[in-house]
């Protein structure tokens, strides 16, 4: 007998409330706890887009301190401190509390853009919480990344004769260690337009998400979901500039998978696939998700879910 599970909660976790989605069709399914990324952009909003995935797994999504209805409950003040180490900590907390509330030895990570900067770390120290890691969206070498995605954008708009686009990148300057926050987001902004697969991504796919009526976020989630965007990306953006997956270790002790766009732009490819390469795990598999760039998940939901069935269910069960 079947039990379907829906629920959306608070639970204390770092000493304030944060907020999980719970939904899946059989409690009895394994856990697929989702890491967003952003580093403050929560992945709930995407779940009209990916329902078919609870047939197989219970779905948990979790808005991180300073970020969308958990900050809504804490409010910017109460939030306290927004590192790595403190959402590392914050992580193991919510893995832990999953596990027993549902009653499963260990959870499936699915990890996300700025998420796989959570999600690397919280598997190496803690690979008891888990029975595989997925990794999608990978930042692997943050400099060579943006420095790769900056060429590629630049070529882009140089193709197609926008000006102002050129005159914008060339402002910055090539080397991403000379960038502000401002800078960074340039360059995030014509990689976006210029996606050859998927362009504006965020616009086109999350803000209609966003901003419909009804769902799961209220008009003040809304708002502070966007703040918390914005100001996460504010009070992180050393840290995860001087991001390298390499500095971690390249050994891991549960199972591995890559499900990437192979086409992705904004978080390389290429680099995700040399980086994938080089790990050593106890068995590790990619899939590149043809004509898919960034969000692979959520732009080819149904494809996402084929892998994650076909590659990732046999280690999870």
């Amino acid at each position: 007998m079947t039990q379907k599970i829906e629920e959306q909660r608070y639970i204390t976790i770092g000493g304030i409330e944060q907020w999980i989605q719970i939904r899946g069709e059989n409690r009895a399914n394994p856990v697929l706890f989702v890491l967003h990324g952003g580093p403050g952009s929560p992945y709930a909003v995407f779940t009209p887009l990916i329902t078919a995935w609870e047939k197989d797994f219970t779905v948990v999504h979790w808005d991180r301190r300073g970020v969308g209805k958990t900050r809504s409950r804490s409010g910017a003040a109460g939030m306290g401190l927004n590192t790595y180490a403190q959402l590392t900590l914050d992580a193991i907390e919510v893995s832990e509390y999953l596990r027993d509330y549902l009653g499963k030895e260990r959870l499936v990570l699915l990890a996300g853009s700025m998420g796989t900067l959570l999600g690397l770390p919280l598997v190496k120290r803690r690979p008891d919480l888990f029975s595989s890691l997925v990794l999608t969206d990978m930042y692997t070498d943050m400099r060579e990344n943006e420095l790769r995605g900056y060429e590629g954008a630049l070529d882009r708009v140089r193709e197609a004769g926008d000006q102002k686009a050129v005159a914008a990148l060339e402002k910055i300057g090539p080397e991403p260690s000379t960038w502000d926050l401002k800078a960074w987001q340039v360059k995030m902004n014509w990689t976006m337009k210029t996606d050859p697969v998927t362009p504006n991504a965020v616009t086109k796919l999350l803000f209609p998400l966003v901003f419909r009526s009804g769902g799961r976020y209220s008009l003040r989630d809304k708002w502070h979901l966007l703040a918390g965007f914005m100001a996460t990306q504010k009070e992180m953006f050393a840290e995860y500039m001087s991001y390298n997956a390499y500095d971690l270790g390249m050994t891991f002790d549960v199972p591995v998978f890559l499900l990437q766009g192979a086409s992705d732009v904004l978080t390389m490819t290429s680099l995700a696939e040399e980086y994938f390469a080089k790990i050593e795990a106890p068995h590790k598999e990619i899939a590149l998700i043809e004509s898919a760039s960034h969000f692979a998940a959520f732009t080819q939901p149904d494809r996402f879910h084929h892998e994650l069935v076909t590659r990732v269910l046999p280690y999870a069960v």
